[in-house]
């Protein structure tokens, strides 16, 4: 079974490992990490209008980016393979740099076309994933808290460890809420965490790999029928808008 787990690893991949994984009780074999040359060159501090340009500094930049990704994977006993998402407007020395820096930290980067050619622009990744599934130890996945530490807790091991967080801001009012929901019995719930897919940090302007930074938390909701608790992150929309004009309009 093949599941996509959402935008960020931050984000996506841990709720599918702390959450789904925890309470389907599955341990997964591999985690393919996507990344592309344009998402690189933009946490390499490239503007929107010049992602389309060649710039090698700027992906080499943006690297810790993916970097931090990976070990985040790894955190969770798990072995990861990036796949770069390759488009015609991305340049081999800019794809050089990825698999390059993947090399480096023992990881495999697979340059997939499928963008261009479909299914069989994949073939190689598909073959490196039945590969790594057949020799995986499910005994290495662990998950990033346990569910007997506190709603806080929780929350603390989410935000050191995966966004390298220096501290969580939460007012005593939101403090007090868990500590309540910990005496009615929902403590050993996990926590979904909700906060902006662009970066590490609550602002989404703040791209790269940043650490020591604070994670505000304006809320917290109890989801008690679906198993877990929700703590919203900054300035987060969660239910995002749709654009002014919807894409439908161009559909022909």
């Amino acid at each position: 079974v093949v599941t996509e787990a959402g935008f960020g690893a931050d984000l996506g991949a841990e709720k599918f490992l702390d959450i789904k994984c925890r309470k389907a009780g599955l341990t997964p074999s591999v985690v393919v990490i996507v990344a592309t040359v344009r998402a690189l060159k933009s946490h390499g501090g490239v503007e929107k209008a010049d992602l389309n340009n060649e710039n090698v500094d700027a992906v080499e930049k943006g690297f810790e980016n993916l970097q931090r990704h990976i070990e985040n994977i790894q955190s969770f006993g798990l072995q990861p393979i990036v796949a770069i998402n390759s488009f015609t407007l991305d340049t081999e020395a800019e794809g050089k740099v990825i698999s390059d820096g993947c090399d480096k930290l023992g990881v495999k980067a697979i340059l997939c076309s499928h963008w261009a050619n479909g299914g069989n622009g994949t073939l190689e990744l598909a073959n490196e994933v039945v590969k790594i599934c057949e020799v995986s130890d499910p005994s290495n996945f662990k998950f990033m808290y346990e569910d007997e530490a506190s709603l806080e807790e929780k929350i603390r091991s989410v935000a050191k460890k995966i966004y390298r967080a220096d501290e969580v801001l939460a007012n005593k009012t939101i403090r007090d809420q868990l500590q309540l929901w910990e005496n009615d019995g929902y403590g050993n719930l996990p926590i979904c965490m909700a906060k902006t897919q662009y970066s590490f940090t609550t602002d989404p302007n703040r791209r790269g790999a940043p650490n020591g930074h604070a994670i505000p938390i304006r809320e917290v909701r109890l989801s008690a029928g679906a198993g877990f608790i929700v703590v919203i992150c900054g300035e987060v929309m969660t239910m995002p808008g749709l654009p002014k004009v919807p894409s439908a309009e161009a559909i022909m």
